[in-house]
C-alpha cells in the first residue's frame, strides 16, 4: 500500500527510534530485540506486537521473515520503513574496533536481510560515526554495496542530536534508503547556534533537566573516592580542572597513556550541551556529574535529555536502565529523521498525481 506508514523496527532496544517516528507520525507495527529488559521496556509502554529473541536464529527459524510481517498485519512491499541500529560495539571508539572481524558487527546483514524480505518503501539504519571512519576502511562502503544488491539507492551521513533539540552532542552515522527510486536526503537541522542562521538556539542541559532539582528520582551514586575528586570540577569541567596534584592520583594509569582523556571526571554544564550519554554516568571514563550538586545524573535526567518523555516506564534493575537509555536514538533525531522520510513519500506521491 502506497499511503501505508506502517513501520518494521529491528535491534529497537529503549525504543528511541520509535518514539520519535511516532511522534513523526509513522506508526511502528513491530519492534524487535533480544535483550530481556529491553523486551519488558516495550511491552510496558507499546501496545503493538513485541518480537523477543536473537535475530539470526530468528531468521535461521523462518527466513522468510513471517516472525516480522505477521504480527505487524504486513505483507512484503506494503510497510512504509524499516528501521534499526544493528549492535555497534564492534566499531564504536569504546569497542575494539574489530569490525567485521567481530561477529557483533555482522548483525547488520540480517538487518539487510530485513530489508529484503519485508521490502519497505524506505529503510533507516543509524550507527557510530566510526563506522565510516578511516580507522574502518570499507566497512561503510561493503554495507551500502549490500543495499544496492537488493535494489536500494541510499544516501548516508551524519547527523547530531543537538541539531534537532536535544540537548546534547550525539553524532551518529545515518544511513536512508528508497526501494522506488526517490531523491533521498537527510534531514535538515531545526537547531542551531548561529545566530545568522535564523533557527531556534540549541537546547541546553537548564532548559532539559533544570526543573528536576529536589525532584530528580532514581539514581546511581558515586564512589566515596570519586566524589572526592569531583568535588573540586566546577560546571563544564572535567579532570583538567582538579588541583594539580590530585590530578594524576584520579586518573591512574590513564594520566600518562597520551590521548584526550577528556571523559574523565566530567561534570555537565548548565547553559550549555551535554557530552554523549553512554551506559554509565558512574565509570571513570563515562562519569557524568549533574551541573550543581554532586551526583551521577539521575534515570530521569538521562531519560530527558535523550528526549523520551516522562511518562515512560524503563524495566529493569537500575544498571540495565541506564544502559537502555545510553544506548538509544535520541528521540528528536529520530523524530526529524521519520519527518524527513515523510516528506520525499510526499513529494514523489505529489509528482506521481500530476503525472
Amino acid at each position: 500500500m502506497r499511503d501505508s506508514k506502517a513501520v518494521v523496527s529491528l535491534f529497537s532496544g529503549g525504543m528511541g527510534m520509535d518514539v520519535g517516528l511516532g511522534q513523526a507520525g509513522l506508526d511502528v507495527r513491530v519492534s524487535q530485540d533480544f535483550d530481556r529488559n529491553c523486551v519488558k521496556t516495550m511491552r510496558a509502554n507499546c501496545g503493538h506486537p513485541v518480537v523477543e529473541g536473537d535475530v539470526k536464529a530468528l531468521f535461521a527459524a523462518d527466513g522468510e521473515g513471517r516472525f516480522l510481517l505477521d504480527p505487524a498485519g504486513l505483507r512484503p512491499g506494503e510497510a512504509f520503513a524499516v528501521v534499526g541500529g544493528p549492535p555497534c560495539q564492534s566499531f564504536s571508539n569504546a569497542g575494539r574496533r574489530l569490525g567485521l572481524a567481530d561477529v557483533r558487527g555482522t548483525l547488520f546483514e540480517e538487518f539487510v536481510k530485513a530489508v529484503d524480505v519485508v521490502r519497505p518503501r524506505f529503510f533507516v539504519m543509524e550507527n557510530v560515526v566510526a563506522l565510516g571512519s578511516k580507522s574502518m576502511p570499507g566497512v561503510l562502503d561493503m554495507m551500502l554495496a549490500c543495499f544496492s544488491a537488493i535494489g536500494y539507492s541510499h544516501v548516508h551521513g551524519t547527523l547530531d542530536a543537538s541539531d534537532f533539540g536535544a540537548p546534547q552532542k550525539r553524532r551518529r552515522m545515518i544511513v536512508i534508503g528508497s526501494r522506488d527510486g526517490e531523491r533521498l536526503s537527510l534531514p535538515v537541522p531545526t537547531h542551531s547556534d548561529d545566530p545568522r542562521s535564523g533557527l531556534p538556539a540549541k537546547t541546553t542541559v537548564r532548559q532539559a533537566i533544570g526543573d528536576l532539582l529536589g525532584r530528580e528520582g532514581e539514581r546511581m551514586s558515586f564512589a566515596a573516592r570519586t566524589l572526592g575528586y569531583i568535588r573540586h570540577v566546577p560546571p563544564g569541567g572535567n579532570w583538567r580542572d582538579l588541583p594539580e596534584g590530585m590530578q594524576a592520583a584520579a586518573l591512574g594509569n590513564a594520566y600518562t597513556s597520551g590521548g584526550g582523556r577528556t571523559g574523565f571526571f566530567r561534570r555537565l554544564p548548565w547553559d550549555g550541551l551535554s557530552p554523549t550519554l553512554m551506559t554509565s554516568p558512574v565509570q571513570r571514563m563515562s562519569l557524568l556529574a549533574h551541573p550543581s550538586e554532586d551526583r551521577p545524573l539521575s534515570i530521569k535526567e538521562y531519560a530527558r535529555i535523550q528526549g523520551f518523555p516522562d511518562d515512560w516506564r524503563f524495566q529493569g534493575a537500575r544498571g540495565a536502565v541506564y544502559r537502555q537509555i545510553g544506548n538509544a536514538v535520541a528521540v528528536p533525531m529520530a523524530k526529524a529523521i521519520g519527518g524527513r522520510l515523510l516528506g520525499i513519500a510526499a513529494s514523489m506521491d505529489a509528482l506521481q498525481e500530476a503525472a
